[in-house]
């Protein structure tokens, strides 16, 4: 009970000497980004920026909704590009857990923004009456 007991404890103490992993990958594996994938992301990052600028300040488009759409629609590939390159989002990450989490979140804003536009949109339909025609027929 003394020194190889003594040793017992200190070898269990350190869990690297068992070649357990601590998250910690020193050769550049797949959970962090190389320069050429940061290089990558930062360059599509700066084409989906430029791209909407320049519809907007050229006026590309003759109806202001329909630069609104492309430029929601470069916005969400901006997202896409963000997560991949930089936060190192995919489906092997954490399990897959964090792309389940993503699109449990996306669902969530989804059901969130549409509901309120829909509400917002019938809002209008639904209001009191504001004409004296209309205020006559009330009870």
């Amino acid at each position: 009970m003394t020194a190889h007991h003594h040793n017992d404890h200190a070898d269990h103490g350190h869990d690297d000497e068992h070649g357990h992993d601590h998250g910690h990958d020193e050769h550049g594996g797949h959970d962090h980004g190389s320069l050429k994938s940061y290089a990558t992301g930062f360059i599509l990052s700066v084409i989906l920026t430029a791209i909407p600028f320049w519809l907007v300040m050229g006026k590309t488009f003759g109806s202001s909704s329909t630069t609104a759409m492309v430029i929601l629609g470069f916005a969400a590939v901006q997202i896409v590009v963000h997560m991949v390159y930089f936060l190192h989002m995919n489906t092997r990450s954490e399990g897959g857990w964090t792309m389940l989490a993503l699109i449990f979140t996306t669902m969530l804003v989804v059901i969130t923004l549409a509901g309120s536009l829909w509400v917002m949109f019938h809002l209008n339909h639904n209001m009191m009456p504001t004409s004296a025609h209309e205020m006559r027929n009330l009870p």
